[in-house]
This record gives C-alpha cells, structure tokens and sequence, in this order.
C-alpha cells in the first residue's frame, strides 16, 4: 500500500479524488495552490513563499510576502480543505496527504499511525520562512513575561531577608504553597484572529471578547459557517502593560513553593488545569475567559457589557472605571476599580483572581495581594470565611496607581460555583462594607 504512492501516478491518482470531491470548492487560486504543490511533491521540491505566490498565483518577483499574507492566508485554507476531505469521503483513504506547518509542501501519511511517511513524498528540506507582520505582538507579550521573570530571578538581592514570610503565612497563599499541586500563573492575554476578503487576503485583525482561544474561534465558526472563509487564526495574542508588573509582584511570593510555577497565558490555558492545578489569574477582568462565568457564578458582583464597568447585584451600585475616558479628555488624574477573589476549585484545588478592569487597578491589587498590612487589612475584614472577593477603588495618575480603597467583601459559596452553574447566584448573599486602606 505504501510502495504504491511512491508512483507519481498513484499520487495523482490521490490528488485527482481530492479534486473531483469538490471540497476544494470553485476558487481557481486554490487549484492552482494544490496542483502547484502536488507537481513540487512529485519533483522532491520545496517551494519557498515567495515562489508559491510568483509560479502558483501569478505575483510579480516584487511580491513581498512580508507585507502580504496572500500565500500563508490560502496554505491554511487548504490544511482545511484537506481535514474536511478525510473526514467526510476520503475517510476510507489508506494514505492521507497533509501540509506541515511553516511548509509548503505535501507530506503523506497513512491514517492507521498518523505518522509522516518520508517514502511516499521525498524528504525535501524546509523552507526558509519569511518574517511576519503579525508576530510582533506575539513577542512582544513573550517579553513581557519573561522580563518579569527574569527581573525577579536575576535583580532581587540575593542576601536581603525575606520579606514575603508574613504574605506566604496569609490565608490567601498558604493553601498554594503547602499543597501538592502544581501552580499555573495565568496571564489574561487577548486572542486575535484575521478577517479576510473576496481575495483571501487579511484586511485587519479582530478583538472579539467572545472568541477567547483557537478552539472559541473554531466554534463560532461552526456555529456561524458562513464565517468559515472569513476569518482565520494568526496565533496572535496582547498582553495588558499590567501583567508586568503583577507577575514582578506575584513571582517573590511562590518562588519559595519548592514546586512547579508555570506561567501560562488565558488562550493556552487547558480546562483541565482548572480541576487539577492551583492557579494564580493576573490581568484584566476582561481577559478572565473561560473563568470569569466561574468567578462570578457565587458573586455579589457582575461585570458590564464594557468590562469597564463593575456592578452591585444587591444595591445596583455601578462602579465604573474612568482611566479610558480621562486619556481621551486628557485628564492625569483618575478612578480605576480593582477586582480580588479565592475560592476553593471542583477538586480541593485553589484558586486566586488578581484583576482591575484596568492597568492602575491590576497593577494595584497585585501590590496589595502581596505587602503585608494591606493584605492582612483585606483577609481582616472578610473575616473567617474561605472564600470571598473584595472590590477596591483605586486613585490613579497617569499610569501609575497612587493609592486605594477597599469598598467591600463577600463571601463566596464554592458548592454554587461548581454545582449551582454560572449565574446561580443567590442574589441576598451578603457582603461587608469597609473602611478605607491606604498602603
């Protein structure tokens, strides 16, 4: 079965049940991209970028593929086209014929194992890739995390004392650091995927608030299927100017855990993780994805279409942050509002919510989560309960946090979070007014 597609015929044979499937739909370009492939196949060739868009679209040797998305855009189409095909009438098919990423080439492989066969397709070479436009947030949010990391490892004094004993020893953070578990810091980034044209070429990148992950994308596609040759994942993510700063504070504190700390982003994060690790959220209240329904399933509090906004379920009090609006009116001084929460996770786990609906306020809760008074002012007033969440005002000046308020805790009820399903809530949970912490 093998030797046979090592026959040119025999491979053209595969390509033309492909074609005449009609999964590569009418599009003369994607033609062109297949047979332009396939012949390259046969030949034991490795086509560069550039030489896709010149001999299979017809680009002039100007055609600059760092600016252009054009080759890339219709590569990942056609890894499409190709799954749809082997699941749906080329299921039976013994051999499959895939596209390695960062490639442009077939590579065959036989359904049973799901490995690469080299013999079927010759070994070619990889091919250089060129640099993408759209990386750079992605490298950017990289360098975020690791100059936080790399701040801590390498410029906190070896031989001062250990100023975080009294934050470890809190209620907060001891559950995390005497367990088994290992610890997930996850950074709320925002996923952004690409919106095409007629030409398939990407015309901008989209922010969707629902479309949280690759997998959110893949979905809404589904759900949506005229969508489907509209957008397109770019593996691109930002990250907040806070998650900086809240990681230099959060890392001192489980650097001692004698345990794994592993810093993931919102997008990368396994639901799995969510029932087996303790984890550590840091971000904006918008980037909570998959666990801000959780988070606020036992919350007195909910969050507002603008995610700027904080509301009071019980009083319909509306705190709302004013650092967009004061860049906008060019204001120095503003009012953010930072978000805590703890509570016990669906197997005993732990988990902790460190968040602003903005930069100062991020910035802030995570400084109050780990200096001492203020975090033992915030365990005070909650009280003995295990789990609660607490809501600060926090005074900002341009992008520093100056100071702040804690305006209130309340309990929360981990059964309702797990069982009871988001936004269960029993809307008479009470809660305590605070007095103000400054730090």
């Amino acid at each position: 079965m093998l030797a046979a597609m090592t026959d040119a015929e025999a491979l053209r044979a595969h390509a033309e049940r492909i074609k005449s499937s009609g999964v590569l739909g009418r599009s003369p370009l994607m033609q062109r991209l297949f047979d332009f492939l396939l012949e390259c196949s046969i030949a034991g060739k490795a086509p560069k970028e550039i030489e896709v868009a010149v001999d299979a679209f017809g680009k002039g040797a100007e055609f600059d593929v760092s600016q252009d998305a054009m080759v890339r855009v219709y590569i990942h189409k056609l890894r499409r086209k190709l799954e749809e095909f082997y699941a749906g009438s080329g299921a039976a098919e013994p051999v499959r014929l895939s596209i390695p990423k960062g490639e442009y080439r077939f590579v065959a492989e036989t359904a049973a194992v799901g490995e690469p066969t080299r013999a079927e397709v010759p070994a070619i070479p990889a091919p250089e890739r060129a640099p993408r436009r759209w990386v750079m947030p992605v490298l950017v949010g990289s360098a975020i995390l690791n100059i936080a990391v790399l701040a801590f490892v390498f410029l906190r004094p070896a031989s001062v004392p250990d100023d975080f004993r009294a934050v470890r020893e809190n209620s907060v953070w001891a559950p995390l650091l005497t367990d088994d578990r290992p610890i997930f810091v996850v950074v709320g980034d925002y996923y952004i995927f690409g919106e095409t044209d007629d030409s398939m070429e990407v015309k901008r990148l989209v922010r969707e608030f629902d479309i949280n992950s690759p997998q959110d994308l893949e979905n809404h596609m589904k759900l949506n299927p005229e969508l489907a040759d509209r957008y397109m994942d770019m593996e691109l993510a930002y990250l907040p100017t806070a998650s900086a700063y809240a990681l230099r504070d959060v890392m001192p504190v489980l650097a001692p855990a004698n345990k794994r700390v592993r810093i993931v982003t919102m997008s990368q994060l396994n639901p799995a993780a969510i029932k087996s690790a303790d984890l550590v959220y840091v971000g904006y209240l918008s980037g909570l994805g998959m666990l801000g329904d959780y988070v606020f399933a036992s919350s007195r509090l909910q969050v507002g279409d603008s995610y700027d906004e904080i509301v009071d379920r019980g009083t319909k009090q509306r705190y709302i942050s004013q650092e967009a609006s004061a860049s906008i009116r060019g204001d120095r001084k503003f009012h953010d509002y930072g978000y805590f929460a703890t509570f016990t996770g669906p197997s005993g786990n732990h988990i902790i919510v460190i968040a602003g609906t903005r930069d100062v306020a991020a910035m802030h809760m995570a400084e109050t989560l780990t200096t001492p008074h203020a975090l033992q002012a915030l365990t005070a007033s909650a009280g003995k309960t295990p789990g609660f969440e607490a809501l600060y005002e926090v005074y900002g000046m341009d992008k520093l946090n100056l100071d702040g308020k804690l305006l209130l805790t309340s309990p929360l009820d981990s059964t309702t979070i797990w069982t009871g399903g988001p936004g269960e809530r029993h809307a008479g949970l009470p809660g305590h007014a605070a007095d103000p912490v400054s730090h």
